[in-house]
């Protein structure tokens, strides 16, 4: 398999370092608007002997993931099979069309953005997170390639564990929640999220999405219904929120469940800067004009505030503990209630020492390599936008735990 991997950033890295230890990849194009980047990202495989005794199996290449044409060149220059989306989400839609023009396969970690309505916001759905995806669906089951979206931990295994739940664990599903918590800390920093900062504004300060089956999607307002959610293997309870994510989006059109949630253990402190940011109007995208040395220029206030925060892969030093994903699931298995977690959990010291990636990027980022691999084998197949739910999970969860990041399940409320 040829991949055209966008965006060297701490995720993009971290899959290069996953995918050189497996045999299914042909040629990985790393691709990023910094060409440092993507050539330092393919540097240090070689310093590390990870080409897995191909030295010419990665490549790096400057690109503009903006420019739709260009990423069209670039997948029909390096006769790519599928491109692989590690980029935030503004470059959802131009990756998503560049692909299926140049007639490969895509598969991504985050939808297409979503828009508040413009009248009732915490009330009603206005533009939906992956809307813009989902209405080339048919162009993609025409064109008889896949378009894998949401692919990453959260969304993509939280989805499918969702689909596992349904297939092997319960017969009725009253409730998926996705539950998101952690106890990292990171040495030196008062506030250095272990994420994309920008892509966390987006997720926390957006009207969450909430689904029921007898109402359909609606959405209520940010840090909605928190509720205290006991993480397995020593993280402890974590105060959640409503936080809008795909997995509400995703779930309910593959898997038959009355409710749908995704809640993300933020902590007081990490809201209440969240909220300063919202208030000043720092979380804006809109460019604002500023005085330069050369004259006014034109910034988002929210790059600003990602250029002024650490970049979180370059963390993984400083940080200690672990991070949990995860799917609470409650229903009726053989006339009994029954109520389960699954989960993956990743400690910093573990990821850092074997792959030298933080555990948050290095926990997003395995999950698309097990997909391409499942894909590249003729495992996984499909036409058309789909999510992780509409296809067979335990192959993915057997890989999973092949590539040595093991899955686990705890009963809530066992029937016996």
């Amino acid at each position: 398999m040829r991949v055209l991997l966008v965006g060297a950033g701490g995720v993009g890295t971290a899959i290069t370092r996953i995918a050189a230890r497996r045999d299914f990849l042909t040629h990985m194009t790393v691709a990023d608007y910094d060409l440092s980047r993507a050539e330092k990202a393919v540097a240090a495989l070689a310093e590390h002997g990870e080409h897995g005794g191909h030295g010419d199996r990665f490549s790096a290449r400057r690109l503009d993931a903006s420019d739709e044409e260009a990423v069209r060149r670039a997948l029909v220059e390096d006769r790519c099979d599928v491109l692989l989306n590690a980029t935030d989400p503004r470059f959802v839609m131009p990756l998503f069309q560049a692909a299926l023009a140049a007639g490969t396969h895509y598969l991504d970690m985050a939808m297409s953005l979503s828009s508040p309505h413009t009248t009732h916001p915490y009330e009603r759905c206005g533009v939906k997170l992956g809307d813009g995806q989902f209405e080339l669906a048919g162009e993609w089951e025409r064109s008889d390639r896949l378009a894998l979206v949401g692919m990453g931990v959260e969304p993509g295994l939280s989805d499918v564990f969702a689909r596992y739940a349904a297939d092997e664990l319960f017969d009725e599903i009253e409730e998926i929640g996705i539950r998101d918590g952690a106890d990292l800390t990171v040495e030196g920093y008062d506030f250095a999220p272990s994420f994309s900062i920008w892509t966390t504004i987006e997720e926390c300060l957006n009207p969450p999405v909430v689904y029921e089956k007898e109402r359909g999607w609606f959405t209520t307002a940010p840090f909605s219904e928190p509720e205290v959610f006991d993480f397995p293997e020593g993280i402890g309870p974590v105060e959640c929120v409503n936080v809008e994510h795909e997995e509400v989006l995703l779930i309910p059109r593959w898997v038959d469940a009355r409710r749908v949630t995704f809640k993300y253990g933020l902590g007081d402190d990490f809201i209440a800067k969240l909220k300063v940011l919202h208030e000043l109007g720092l979380d804006s995208t809109t460019e604002v004009t500023v005085p330069g040395r050369s004259g006014p220029v034109q910034v988002s206030p929210r790059d600003v505030v990602a250029a002024c925060l650490p970049d979180p892969a370059t963390l993984g030093d400083r940080m200690t503990g672990k991070t949990c994903a995860g799917t609470w699931v409650r229903g009726v298995k053989d006339g009994a209630v029954r109520e389960v977690y699954l989960y993956h959990v990743v400690d910093n010291q573990w990821s850092m020492r074997e792959y030298g990636s933080q555990a948050v990027v290095w926990q997003t980022a395995i999950n698309p390599v097990v997909a391409l691999e499942l894909i590249a084998d003729g495992v996984w197949t499909g036409t058309g936008v789909l999510g992780p739910e509409a296809l067979p999970p335990r192959p993915f969860l057997d890989l999973l735990t092949a590539y040595g990041a093991p899955w686990g399940l705890r009963e809530e409320n066992p029937s016996e």
